[in-house]
């Protein structure tokens, strides 16, 4: 009860609630800028992601489309196919690096920061990816020096077929029972390449066994009348045929004839078969592997 008492002789107009109103005022006025800052954040930022996005879309359709131009238009029509392709697949990746790393920028990503964060992905990459690097060498190194071009038929290694492209990784080649192989560069600039290609003519060799009875002179003479009968043989370097091995069952033929590249599997495939029509039409035996058994009679 005294305790009440007391309390209600406490005067609430003495108190001074001047720096209340005051400090209250002064927390509205920090919290409206806050909010104003914030507001002021996003008003800007989402301008820039707008921005960003439409930059994104419209710069990687008019790479697209650059790149499509590259390799059917007119502009690079002079340009060697091998090296449009590696140049157009470079150029490609390149322009689309540039265009994440605009997009950064304005989205407020500091330039500095981003070099430094490029400069050590860069090198964790590089380490990472060393056979990728090594690849890109190689396409370089097949665009400059250009041991064979898009449409040769090449060999490399194990593989062999038409270039289709080189890109700025990969050659892609189409072996002849329509296949596609992805070779890397680094193991096609590194390995031996045989182009088919490089000349506008080819030499055939067809072998051919005849039995040790024939006569030679006939035998060559059908040889060379099975090539002759071929329009598509050259007529220079004529046709020749030889004997080139003495085996155990028949005596080994070569034919050598010359034809344009573009008809080597189609003359070698018909000039086989006319062979084999003459040497039925003049009795001319090619034998089987046979081997001769002498049996000798113990007389003890």
């Amino acid at each position: 009860m005294q305790l009440l008492e007391k309390t209600s002789e406490i005067d609430l107009t003495d108190i001074d609630l001047s720096n209340v109103n005051e400090n209250i005022s002064n927390a509205g006025k920090i919290l409206s800028t806050i909010g104003d800052k914030i507001a002021e954040y996003l008003a800007n930022a989402g301008i820039n992601l707008v921005l960003s996005l439409i930059l994104l879309i419209v710069g990687w359709k008019l790479i697209n489309l650059l790149s499509k131009r590259m390799k059917e238009g007119k502009l690079f029509s002079r340009v060697e196919p091998t090296a449009r392709s590696f140049i157009r697949s470079f150029l490609t990746i390149t322009l689309k690096i540039l265009l994440i790393i605009t997009i950064a920028a304005i989205m407020g990503v500091p330039m500095t920061s981003m070099v430094a964060v490029l400069g050590s992905c860069g090198l964790a990459i590089g380490l990472a990816l060393q056979g990728s690097l090594s690849n890109i060498a190689g396409g370089f190194i097949l665009t400059a020096f250009k041991p064979f071009v898009v449409g040769d038929f090449i060999q490399s290694g194990q593989y062999e077929g038409v270039v289709k492209n080189v890109n700025i990784f990969y050659t892609k080649i189409i072996t002849p029972d329509n296949k596609i192989i992805v070779i890397p560069n680094s193991e096609v600039s590194n390995s031996a390449i045989t182009d088919f290609n490089a000349f506008e003519t080819r030499r055939i060799d067809i072998e051919i066994g005849a039995a040790y009875a024939e006569d030679s002179d006939k035998v060559k003479q059908a040889l060379i009348d099975a090539a002759t009968q071929n329009e598509k043989v050259l007529a220079e370097p004529t046709p020749e045929a030889f004997i080139t091995a003495f085996n155990d069952s028949a005596v080994s033929y070569t034919l050598r004839l010359w034809c344009k590249t573009e008809d080597y599997w189609d003359v070698k495939f018909t000039v086989t078969e006319t062979v084999k029509k003459i040497f039925d039409e003049r009795s001319i035996s090619i034998p089987f592997p046979q081997m001769d058994v002498h049996v000798t009679k113990d007389e003890t």
